[in-house]
């Protein structure tokens, strides 16, 4: 697994501190340039040692073994707000791409015409987005002769 965005975000935020605070101490009166030449080093490294203490332990607090992923994703469930047709085409997505996250919305104002499918599934793992939606066509295609239009959103899992 990756690190987050919040780590390198928060790396990125100290580095841009240390970088400010050394522009800060270089533009200052001749002396406080002297002496900052003389204690540069010094005071680089042991922010930098700081630094990289910080970054380690919040890296080994987000990432530490027990908190490992799951083995398997949790079944996604139906909400309680959708319609007879809805429930119809989300269960059987559910059933044939086992996502972890399937929303289904009819977009045709009720009639039943249009909908909205945003699916994330381990299925589509090396699937193009063409080859994706191709995937869901097929698991839906009796349901799609009587609609109007799709709009889906897939992404692997």
């Amino acid at each position: 697994m990756a690190p987050s965005r919040a780590v390198f975000r928060s790396a990125s935020t100290a580095f841009a501190a240390l970088r400010t605070s050394s522009r800060t101490l270089a533009s200052a009166a001749p002396a406080a340039r002297q002496l900052h030449h003389i204690s540069s080093p010094t005071r680089t490294l042991s922010t930098r040692n700081t630094l990289s203490s910080i970054l380690t332990s919040t890296i080994s607090r987000r990432f530490n073994s027990s908190d490992a992923p799951a083995e398997a994703p949790a079944a996604v469930e139906a909400p309680d707000y959708l319609d007879e047709k809805e429930l119809h085409i989300f269960q059987k997505l559910a059933a044939e791409l086992s996502p972890t996250k399937l929303e289904v919305q009819d977009v045709s104002g009720g009639c039943g015409s249009m909908y909205a499918l945003d699916i994330v599934s381990a299925k589509f793992k090396g699937l193009s987005v063409i080859k994706q939606h191709r995937l869901v066509n097929a698991v839906l295609k009796d349901e799609i002769k009587g609609w109007h239009g799709v709009q889906l959103k897939t992404k692997a899992s």
